[in-house]
């Protein structure tokens, strides 16, 4: 498996909140950027933006391993793993793949410590032989021991080298004009709702954000935000337009 680093962050941070903040989960593109970077359980550290957390997502769904998870009506965008009907694997073997995504390489012992909000393993035993299966699956390699080393420590096999560099390829594009599909398609649900609530829902063709601006995306380089945050405007001024209407008198 190929997995760049920022899908493995993004994916690790899925799984984890899901165990450990369950009332806030899916996760907006906001809390999931706060849970990518921070400073504490996680190595590296990372500075992501909003983009590159938007870009993880993309390919993440290009995979199986991740999917939009906004409810009807719902005005913020939310995002959900797939890992464990996409791979097949376990709460216990999730749980062990989210540490090793989030952490690095570890030690039973310090898997069995750092999985303990996620997965109560009984004993070390336990986490051998979870880490065993994962190992049979090609989903886990023990790693050789280095000299003053007494434990084994294992990694997960889900990405590539995250110290190697990528290089960009023809999916980037593909998945930031997807990215930004989404995030448009999610705003005009909201201005085609305000819009309704104005009482001029013949406006909504007027307003609409034409797809070939979208396309003019990858076409023209445009910034992969500009014709989102034209429809973030025009949500804007409509949400005025109906605060104004509100207290107009009959």
């Amino acid at each position: 498996m190929d997995a760049d680093a920022a899908e493995i962050r993004v994916l690790g941070c899925l799984i984890e909140k899901q165990r450990t903040t369950p009332d806030v989960y899916p996760l907006t593109l906001n809390a999931l950027r706060l849970a990518c970077n921070q400073a504490t359980n996680r190595d590296p550290v990372v500075a992501y933006d909003e983009e590159t957390i938007r870009l993880g997502l993309a390919r993440l769904s290009r995979r199986g391993w991740a999917r939009l998870a906004s409810g009807p009506g719902s005005r913020v965008v939310k995002y959900r793993h797939l890992l464990d009907e996409a791979i097949s694997v376990s709460h216990a073997e999730s749980s062990l793949l989210a540490v090793l995504m989030l952490r690095g390489a570890q030690t039973p012992g310090e898997l069995k410590q750092r999985t303990e909000r996620l997965h109560p393993f009984a004993s070390l035993k336990e986490v051998d032989g979870v880490l065993d299966a994962l190992i049979e699956r090609e989903l886990v390699a023990r790693l050789p021991r280095r000299p003053g080393q007494k434990e084994t420590r294992f990694e997960h096999l889900l990405s590539r080298d995250a110290d190697a560099p990528r290089e960009p390829t023809a999916d980037d594009g593909e998945d930031r004009i997807g990215a930004l599909e989404e995030r448009v398609a999610r705003l005009e649900e909201q201005l085609a709702s305000l819009l309704r609530a104005m009482g001029a829902s013949a406006q909504e063709d007027a307003l609409a954000v034409d797809p070939d601006e979208v396309a003019a995306v990858s076409d023209h380089g445009v910034d992969s935000g500009t014709a989102a945050d034209n429809v973030e405007g025009a949500v804007a001024g409509a949400q005025h337009v109906v605060a104004d209407s509100s207290e107009d008198p009959v």
